[in-house]
């Protein structure tokens, strides 16, 4: 896991699942560690082709949009009342108010139910960092629609670097956010408030001056194929579409820039993890 730093797409869809694409979310690898990168429904079963969410070192969540987070709560039950064994909460980092709004869902008495015994919460603001075993993280608030939302970069020891917007419209925090970065995966909803158009998306990456780019989060009206089509008017290097499966990985030699190499990876977990590797 050390040799690349790569992300495989368990679902791109918006704003509800599609048959074999859920809604968005990442396993991102490298450094050691794996991190869940946001958490659309249904894609904690794709997770699960890959790795066991016993064996994930942290989640990071961008936004509180249900096409974004609601796997969370299933993840809760899994964790708390299944048959995943876990020797402290999992990291969670997530928008102010994420621990509540899980509460608020899951309560159905009294008591509040015990999000913290799940995950160990912490709350993004703009510039926040943290530090997953060999991978850095950091995330800079973004304008998605007036909701707090944050995009992120992740980067190894060796300096690849993976850049994701989150839901938002183009803004100068996602575009210093992604300078320089080896893979942007941005999404292409559409035009208008909040989001990236397909060509929003081209240019944001245009500006930053990445070295790939990867449409998702691909609204219903647009299509992967007008999407790619969209972002390259804007965009000179190779744009691809996040299609549920694909892997895109980025290596490095010394000395020389990161390149990202895309292919499909099989399947190596579908049954639970029985224990936790943190």
């Amino acid at each position: 896991m050390d040799d690349e730093l790569r992300i495989t797409v368990l679902g791109s869809a918006t704003p509800y699942p599609r048959p074999g694409n859920p809604c968005s979310g990442y396993l991102v690898e490298g450094g050691g560690v794996r991190v869940w990168v946001d958490a659309g429904s249904g894609s904690l079963g794709e997770l699960q082709r890959y790795t066991g969410l016993g064996a994930i070192d942290a989640v990071w969540i961008s936004h509180l949009h249900a096409d974004h987070c609601s796997d969370l709560l299933t993840a809760y039950y899994a964790l708390l009342h299944a048959d995943i064994r876990i020797d402290s909460p999992v990291p969670l980092y997530g928008p102010p108010g994420v621990a509540d709004r899980l509460a608020g869902f899951l309560t159905n008495g009294p008591r509040r139910s015990p999000v913290e015994d799940a995950f160990a919460v912490e709350e993004l603001y703009d510039g926040h960092r943290a530090r997953v075993g060999g991978l850095d993280l950091y995330a800079r608030a973004v304008d998605h629609g007036g909701i707090p939302a944050f995009a992120l970069r992740i980067e190894d020891r060796d300096g690849r670097r993976i850049a994701y917007s989150g839901d938002c419209e183009p803004c100068p925090a996602v575009t210093e956010l992604a300078a320089d970065c080896e893979l942007f995966v941005c999404e292409a909803d559409g035009e208008g408030p909040g989001h990236h158009s397909a060509g929003q998306a081209g240019a944001t990456a245009a500006a930053a001056g990445v070295g790939r780019l990867v449409v998702t989060h691909v609204g219903p009206g647009t299509g992967p194929e007008r999407a790619v089509a969209g972002a390259q008017r804007a965009f000179a290097g190779a744009v691809e579409y996040a299609a549920p499966g694909a892997v895109f990985a980025v290596t490095r030699r010394t000395g020389e820039p990161g390149s990202v190499t895309r292919r499909s990876r099989t399947p190596g977990c579908t049954t639970p993890s029985p224990a936790s590797s943190r």
